[in-house]
């Protein structure tokens, strides 16, 4: 398999085969964004991706999970992601799911029928960058959809049957506005509730207009006690049916898995167990190094 460029996943696509068929991002101009910076978006000839498949045959024939690389890949067209699954499913018969990123306006762009085609090709396990609940926040980090077109378009993709991942950022709303990020992020989270729920902390590296922001004080982060407030008030405001939250990306100070609502006192006791360690400490900014704001300490 040949893949172009620096690849990113999701951590739960460990296992799945990696399938290129998009180099970088459609919309690449999310103010924290810093995965693609110089990369042209390009779509890959079916005869690459038809070739990567053979050899994908060859060398993992019983593969059952595919997740199309790079960043946004549903923004593809309807027909050419039909295509796409239809030789996955040729080249490799035992794949079930063929999941990829998407944002709101890939959804957007698609119609119900089609939306209700793919998902019969075993197009699933959408990986949706909402980030936020709240339009103030979505607006600087420039997402390029409001909260309610993400509840509507996220109503969307489970009417027509997809389990999806919901994407979120705490410390989006910035050290002025962590109260409010929780309140309207839960809010919408609550209305199309997600069979996955994914959780980071704000982070920036070079490359993005974000760090330049906060060197320059335009963007004022989240100190280490407003993430952990901003965590625990969002997890008391969840109201959930069955979703499964998936905090233990590295960028978190509170790195935990588990099942809502079965799990949710003990997660919110996590919080309050991180914050008495961290007593002392609560009004510094988090220190962070590596790739994905790593929490280097906590």
């Amino acid at each position: 398999m040949n893949l172009t460029g620096t690849v990113y996943r999701p951590p739960y696509e460990a296992n799945s085969l990696l399938l290129q068929v998009t180099l970088g991002c459609s919309h690449n101009q999310c103010t924290f964004c810093y995965m693609y910076p110089d990369v042209q978006f390009t779509v890959c000839p079916m005869e690459q991706i038809e070739a990567d498949l053979e050899e994908a045959a060859q060398q993992v024939p019983n593969v059952r999970r595919v997740f199309l690389e790079h960043g946004d890949a549903f923004v593809l067209s309807a027909d050419r992601l039909t295509e796409i699954a239809e030789a996955i499913h040729r080249y490799l018969p035992k794949v079930e799911t063929i999941a990829m990123y998407a944002s709101i306006q890939n959804i957007k762009h698609k119609t119900d029928e089609e939306l209700r085609r793919l998902r019969a090709l075993g197009i699933n396990g959408l990986d949706v960058g909402v980030e936020s609940g709240l339009d103030a926040a979505l607006q600087y980090m420039n997402k390029g959809h409001t909260a309610e077109e993400a509840r509507v378009q996220l109503l969307r993709l489970t009417e027509a049957g997809y389990d999806y991942s919901f994407n979120t950022i705490l410390g989006c709303g910035g050290a002025e506005l962590w109260k409010e990020n929780a309140e309207a992020t839960a809010q919408l989270i609550n209305a199309v509730q997600p069979h996955l729920l994914f959780i980071g902390s704000l982070h920036a590296a070079p490359g993005c207009r974000l760090y330049q922001d906060m060197k320059n004080g335009v963007f004022q982060e989240c100190t280490c006690g407003q993430l952990l407030d901003e965590q625990e008030h969002l997890l008391r405001l969840l109201e959930l049916k069955d979703t499964y939250y998936f905090g233990s990306h590295p960028s978190n100070l509170v790195p935990m898995q588990g099942r809502l609502p079965m799990h949710q006192a003990d997660m919110i006791a996590a919080v309050q167990d991180m914050r008495q360690k961290l007593d002392g400490h609560l009004d510094e900014f988090p220190v962070r190094a590596g790739g994905e704001g790593s929490i280097l300490t906590r």
